[in-house]
């Protein structure tokens, strides 16, 4: 396994966020608070013909043509297929995603949950006729209609792959195993020194889902919808931590190294991360779903507005998302599939690891979700937007 071809890295840049409300965090359909609603902008209701180019905005290792493994190839024979000529541009963070979708060079875009809802109240990205999408009728139910890819109802988008955000441990120096989130968040925790975070202002959501475990009397109902007295005591928790963090990763080969060098005990972390310190046998680890809950992400693949290339970009939804090419794309960049007949495809006990067709293990996850002022869960303009949590944070990191 290439270590070169995941660069998920954290959205630390500061944006002014375009959108003024957005949907509910709960499970199913959301729902939009107020007034407020994404603009209207027309759904396709057919494909054609190729228009011969694709130009789209990818994570890395989304988007493979053989250049990085010549036996891991999924774009040329998409281009020979449609004769849809592929440009893939990385985009290393959510925040950077955004921008270059502002610039409508782009037809379409691989965007996780704390980038959808700019996208859509921003009038980047157009809702999808996922009837024209063949492949949508066999993804995961449990990631249809979210709150990060859909609004009143609405698709915007074809769901692509997920991933918890778990508890990862060297159980060789942190015992008892842990159950809980508190080895993490409590300032007198044994670990002090030695705990990873994710270097992101969304990780303020993880910290918020164990104040909404642990201190009720603060009323959290969802870690991405948080009114000023939440975000403060999220924000103080948060600091209390600080003097007991180990280095905060962004890039996963970041903490990979730090626990294979012992600098890190336990903290947050990727499925794929724990995957790769145990085959490299230095170190072994463990991780859970703690007691609490955990965040983690869903990306979705979203059409511009105003794409050059639209019949070519819903080509592409239904290639990428087909049972073999979201089996290679999962076991390439180390993720669950978002289409359920992956599995039968991919490597024996990939998608067991990955959790692939768990639905209760993914009912477990708050999934990332841009915080906006219009709270989530549907209390009206009383919450702290995204750009005020990426100023804590940078507050936060010093």
């Amino acid at each position: 396994m290439k270590r070169t071809r995941i660069v998920r890295v954290s959205a630390v840049a500061s944006l002014v966020l375009v959108l003024a409300a957005c949907g509910s965090s709960s499970g199913g359909a959301t729902t939009t608070p107020g007034h407020t609603k994404p603009p209207s902008l027309p759904m396709a209701q057919s494909v054609g013909a190729g228009e011969g180019h694709l130009n789209i905005i990818v994570w890395a290792g989304y988007a493979e043509d053989g250049s990085n493994d010549k036996t891991v190839d999924w774009v040329h024979p998409f281009e020979k297929a449609t004769g849809c000529q592929v440009n893939a541009k990385i985009g290393n963070t959510s925040d950077e995603m955004v921008t270059l979708m502002r610039s409508g060079q782009y037809d379409g875009v691989s965007a996780s949950g704390d980038a959808t809802l700019r996208l859509i109240y921003g009038g980047l990205v157009a809702p999808v006729n996922t009837s024209l999408v063949p492949n949508y009728a066999t993804i995961a139910p449990f990631l249809k209609m979210r709150s990060w890819n859909s609004v009143d109802g609405q698709m915007y988008g074809i769901p692509h792959g997920w991933g918890a955000n778990v508890l990862m441990w060297n159980p060789s120096l942190v015992t008892p195993a842990p159950t809980s989130w508190s080895s993490v968040f409590s300032p007198n925790s044994p670990y002090k020194g030695k705990i990873t975070v994710y270097n992101s202002p969304i990780y303020i959501a993880d910290a918020a889902l164990y104040l909404k475990a642990t201190q009720p009397s603060l009323k959290i109902t969802n870690p991405y919808a948080l009114d000023q007295k939440q975000f403060n005591a999220t924000i103080n928790l948060l600091k209390a931590m600080r003097p007991n963090w180990s280095r905060p990763w962004a890039v996963y080969t970041d903490e990979v190294n730090d626990f294979e060098t012992k600098t890190t005990t336990i903290g947050t972390a990727w499925q794929i991360n724990a995957n790769l310190i145990n085959s490299d046998k230095k170190v072994t680890v463990d991780t859970t779903v703690p007691s609490e809950g955990v965040t983690g992400w869903s990306d979705t693949w979203m059409i511009a507005a105003h794409a050059a290339h639209p019949n070519c970009m819903y080509k592409w939804m239904n290639w990428i998302t087909s049972p073999s090419t979201n089996a290679a794309v999962a076991q390439w960049f180390g993720e669950a599939p978002a289409q359920t007949l992956a599995c039968p495809i991919a490597a024996a006990g990939f998608c067991t690891a990955y959790h692939a067709l768990d639905a209760a293990y993914a009912s477990k996850i708050a999934y990332w979700t841009t915080p906006t002022k219009d709270c989530l869960d549907n209390r009206g303009p009383i919450c702290v937007d995204y750009q005020q949590w990426t100023q804590a944070w940078t507050s936060i990191l010093g």
